[in-house]
């Protein structure tokens, strides 16, 4: 149930919030870790980690537009590959920030970047945690993922995907690796 509230929460609160570019801006998200997100070491969750990740996509979706597009054709948004770094345990109370950002693209699918930010008492961020993820739209009646320059198109923008940085493509390299693999 709590996460369905931070689902509501984010979508009313995504009308009073600026629009961003989707390929430049950051979405940048507070919460604080409460009672239902803790596991039984008395620190937040890993799985919540992940599933407040999918907020951030979906803050960046309706601010930005996509969303628009998104229902009008019935795309599906589907995660094929995660990573995360877990750096600093996050304690019961202790507000965060969750920044998303796009950091690349290829066809059919982009990478994004999830950190998770606290506050040290002096007021210095501290990394909690740090995860790259790989997801697309899918377009069920094409059985094919929607290419980026479609689904930046249908916003208005066009952009050239970044180039990706050692550690993004490290990460898709080993995302490849599995799929070999299965």
């Amino acid at each position: 149930m709590n996460l369905w509230l931070r689902v509501l929460h984010l979508i009313v609160t995504s009308f009073f919030r600026p629009k961003i570019d989707p390929v430049r801006d950051v979405s940048r998200l507070t919460f604080r870790v409460w009672p239902h997100d803790l596991d039984t070491s008395l620190h937040m969750n890993n799985g919540r980690y992940w599933s407040l990740m999918d907020l951030g996509r979906s803050d960046i979706m309706i601010r930005s537009g996509l969303w628009r597009p998104i229902f009008r054709h019935g795309w599906v948004p589907v995660v094929s590959a995660g990573q995360i770094r877990f750096r600093r345990e996050m304690r019961l109370f202790q507000p965060f920030t969750l920044e998303t950002r796009i950091l690349t693209w290829s066809e059919g699918h982009v990478v994004m970047e999830h950190r998770l930010v606290s506050k040290a008492r002096d007021g210095s961020p501290i990394l909690n945690a740090i995860a790259l993820v790989r997801a697309g739209l899918y377009d069920r009646k094409a059985k094919s993922f929607v290419p980026m320059e479609m689904l930046l198109g249908e916003i208005g923008l066009q952009a050239e995907p970044p180039e990706a940085a050692p550690e993004v493509q490290a990460f898709l390299d080993a995302e490849e690796t599995l799929k070999k693999a299965a």
